[in-house]
């Protein structure tokens, strides 16, 4: 890790009191939560349904063949021993110093929230909650497997669908009203665990005004050109690292 680097990143974070942070799956990869589009990610690994795993997550195939997304689900989506790492206590500590005033998040797994950060924007919604499709009832993750086996219904007989946006779903409007509105009034905009190839998502980044971006992930991105530092290595590693020299 370039040294040099890392002490401008801290200087950064010193001199902030409204940095964002844009991040996306390998913020969790430390917690043992696999990405999408990396060679071991899930959309390179499970082949055993005879269709992408993109398929798979989309509205269309889970109202079409909902026990297979469940099974999809159940076995890959989600992570329920998966614990906050260094990068998410690292966001959750800068929140709590009052330099970071949002954590904007592609993931739905609930780590940010966990390790204690408050201020959450989850623009791909969360697999801790779901609800019914008929009647609106909100069913928490723990409560979901105990809705009739592998395909959750309600008491009232609706579906049960995870409050997660799939493929062919729209984003929810207020979220990302909110998170363009937190980036543009930024001083500091980190950027990390994220290939930024999902669009929308990826597009807000965009609406930054300020002068300091930071990104940190482990390949390359289109987007490195426009940052003032970037840093190919283990994001927890660089904020842990960054944190504690502050």
């Amino acid at each position: 890790m370039n040294e040099q680097d890392l002490s401008r990143f801290t200087e950064l974070l010193r001199q902030s009191r409204s940095a964002v942070f844009f991040g996306g799956a390998g913020v969790s990869t430390e917690s043992g939560v696999k990405d999408y589009r990396s060679a071991d990610g899930l959309y390179n690994t499970v082949k055993e349904y005879g269709v992408p795993p993109e398929t798979i997550l989309s509205h269309s195939f889970f109202l079409q063949k909902t026990s297979v997304f469940y099974d999809f689900y159940y076995k890959y989506f989600l992570c329920e021993t998966a614990q906050p790492n260094r990068a998410h206590k690292a966001l959750a500590e800068l929140e709590r110093r009052g330099i970071l005033s949002a954590v904007i998040t592609q993931n739905i797994d609930g780590l940010h929230q966990a390790a204690g950060s408050k201020t959450v924007l989850e623009l791909h919604g969360t697999a801790s909650r779901h609800y019914c499709m008929k009647c609106g009832r909100e069913y928490p993750l723990e409560e979901l497997r105990n809705l009739h086996g592998g395909v959750p219904y309600c008491l009232c007989g609706g579906l049960v669908k995870p409050r997660v946006v799939l493929y062919e779903e729209a984003l929810d409007s207020d979220v990302t009203s909110r998170a363009v509105a937190k980036i543009e009034n930024a001083d500091l905009l980190i950027i990390g665990g994220t290939s930024l190839a999902v669009y929308p998502a990826a597009a807000y980044i965009r609406s930054f005004r300020g002068q300091h971006v930071v990104l940190i992930n482990r390949d390359a991105t289109a987007y490195d050109d426009n940052a003032e530092l970037v840093f190919h290595e283990s994001i927890g590693e660089v904020l842990s690292r960054a944190v504690a020299a502050l």
